[in-house]
């Protein structure tokens, strides 16, 4: 019976991939060197505040907050490490410390920060070390950014709460200050959205995000 659930489980691995092996699906690889160097993201519209967080694949990020009442767009990219320009190829090394990450452009009169910070903790294993799911490696990990002491102390209060419910257990996610956020390849932009009958996206970002939103129906826009 273990042999069995072991080929089961080796199965389901094989067919949903994960994050990394299943982008070369689809033909969605750039092109070019230039087509996959990312760049500086861009200043937000008027009225609008920035946040950024890395909790396993960015496409299920992603899309998780794009879902979220008051925010404008979620941008996939990389941040949490030390060399300049990452690529998708270069951070799957796990060698430039980069994260997985996403940045939120959000409006602060429809959804706060502290918010933010519930649907982050609210959209994922809380425990797991270093991934999400069947994604595992540093650039896998979780990582919640602050961009002043307001932010941390959001932060680090929703931590100690979450952490006295799962004693012995602890959450995962480092808390890191905010440096800098390198917007991902083109390709890897509204992927759950454009690519909707992806295995991946089918077997792993979709039921993640239905989770979420049954947790937090009030905090959903309407149409998703």
């Amino acid at each position: 019976m273990k042999y069995i659930h072991l080929v089961l489980l080796v199965s389901l691995g094989l067919l949903l991939g994960s994050c990394k092996t299943s982008s070369t699906n689809e033909n969605s690889q750039p092109t070019s060197a230039k087509d996959a160097q990312p760049v500086l993201a861009n200043h937000t519209k008027e009225g609008l505040e920035k946040a950024y967080f890395a909790s396993g694949c960015f496409w299920c990020v992603e899309a998780v907050y794009e879902s979220v009442k008051g925010v404008h767009e979620s941008i996939s990219g990389y941040s949490g490490g030390h060399t300049k320009n990452p690529t998708y190829e270069s951070s799957n090394t796990g060698r430039t410390g980069h994260a997985e990450a996403v940045e939120i452009h959000y409006d602060p009169k429809v959804v706060d920060f502290a918010t933010l910070v519930e649907v982050y903790f609210g959209s994922q294993n809380v425990t797991q070390v270093n991934g999400q799911g069947p994604d595992n490696g540093s650039q896998y990990r979780s990582i919640i950014f602050y961009k002043n002491e307001e932010e941390k102390q959001i932060i680090e209060d929703k931590i100690a709460v979450l952490n006295k419910s799962l004693a012995p257990q602890k959450v995962a996610a480092e808390v890191q200050a905010f440096e800098k956020f390198w917007v991902g390849e083109d390709y890897h932009q509204n992927y759950e959205r454009l690519h909707p009958n992806q295995g991946y996206i089918k077997g792993v970002s979709i039921p993640r995000l239905k989770r979420f939103q049954a947790k937090f129906p009030h905090l959903i826009k309407e149409g998703h």
